[in-house]
């Protein structure tokens, strides 16, 4: 299977500087149709053709091969407006084909779901996360075989956002909380279940989610947090991976010099020490001043971020986690610790809010990998 098919990298993904080949130019226009619809629902092929700025021949061969393979169905005429032949509108088949997603990052359970290609949930399934590391890997394709089955109509694939650092082939190069270095995951799942696996870092697939349906802008950061603390990027609308696939791996960044709490990884005062919600949970019940200990935590985010949006000039954070931890005085505190430590004509207005899509997140931004890479649209 091609690599692209293989890892979240594809996701717009940037044009290269060789020949563009017919096959690859109907490859880009082809995503061009499946982007205008998906953008903006139902039109004709006249509508597609100014959209696109492709020529109606083009656009009627495109949308006749697209009905062909099941991506695009006719919905019947538009409406009479005027003299002539009501247009016919096209449309993505949105129940055509489903897409999986797994979002492995719970500190209780993993849970899979079953996509429609515009991101909605329509069946859920979840399995404990095991204690023993030797059982994590049979449990998630123990979960990925249930979601499977109940698609009931064709898979466009399956996306995976997971705890560590993964590469551009979908191999996770080391994930702590699993036991895992090295694990071929999307290889495993697709020799499987005979579908084109992609799979990310679960910060990197929710970044993705807030950006096709959270109406997030181009330059932002999300920062998830849940039994850890990641974050996924985008710069210009494109995310930002790395040069060893680590870009938003900021729990493990120091947050101050006056010591702090132990982390797993055995350094002192890590943000994750600080801000992952069992360490959070943990400080808040033994504290008569919650407020306090949510302020400070918030305090420790802000100095994380400040140097990345200083550097990379974002617009927004987004938080993703427990609304009741991250909300209020966690995010206003870390908002105002960024703007204090950042030149303030630039960075005032950046904005630290919730993400709308915090429970679902991950799913979500694992149908939007699959989307971009099987369908050229996000």
């Amino acid at each position: 299977m091609p690599t692209s098919m293989r890892s979240a990298t594809a996701v717009r993904g940037r044009r290269g500087g060789g020949k563009v080949l017919p096959e690859h130019a109907r490859a880009a226009n082809r995503a061009l149709v499946l982007q205008a619809l998906f953008t903006a629902g139902a039109m004709s092929r006249a509508d597609l053709a100014r959209e696109t700025g492709l020529a109606r021949v083009t656009i009627s061969d495109l949308v006749a091969a697209l009905i062909a393979d099941g991506y695009v169905i006719e919905r019947g005429v538009r409406a009479a407006s005027g003299p002539g032949k009501p247009a016919i509108l096209v449309d993505i088949a949105r129940d055509g084909h489903r897409i999986v997603g797994l979002d492995l990052s719970g500190s209780e359970s993993f849970v899979g779901a079953v996509l429609t290609l515009g991101g909605e949930i329509v069946a859920r399934h979840a399995v404990p996360v095991p204690a023993d590391h030797d059982e994590v890997l049979e449990a998630v394709l123990t979960l990925v075989r249930t979601v499977v089955a109940d698609a009931h109509v064709p898979i466009l694939g399956i996306g995976v956002g997971t705890p560590g650092v993964v590469d551009d082939r979908g191999v996770i190069l080391a994930a702590p909380g699993f036991g895992w270095a090295g694990v071929d995951l999307a290889g495993r799942l697709e020799a499987e279940l005979g579908l084109p696996v992609l799979v990310a870092n679960d910060a990197n697939a929710a970044v993705l989610a807030e950006h096709t349906f959270g109406g997030a802008g181009d330059d932002m950061i999300l920062v998830r947090v849940g039994r850890g603390v990641g974050a996924g990027l985008l710069t210009g609308g494109e995310p930002l991976t790395g040069a060893r696939f680590a870009a938003g791996e900021i729990g493990h960044v120091t947050v101050g010099t006056d010591g702090g709490p132990a982390c797993a990884c055995g350094k002192i005062g890590c943000l994750e020490a600080w801000l992952a919600v069992p360490a959070l949970t943990e400080r808040l019940a033994a504290s008569p001043d919650p407020d306090a200990v949510l302020r400070d935590a918030g305090e420790r985010l802000g100095i994380a971020l400040a140097p990345i949006v200083g550097a990379l000039d974002l617009s927004e954070i987004a938080l993703s986690g427990p609304a009741e931890l991250l909300g209020g005085a966690l995010a206003e505190a870390a908002a105002e610790t960024v703007r204090i430590r950042t030149l303030s004509t630039s960075h005032d207005g950046v904005r630290v809010r919730m993400s709308a899509h915090s429970e679902d997140i991950v799913l979500r931004g694992a149908a939007v990998m699959v989307l971009s890479d099987r369908l050229g649209v996000s």
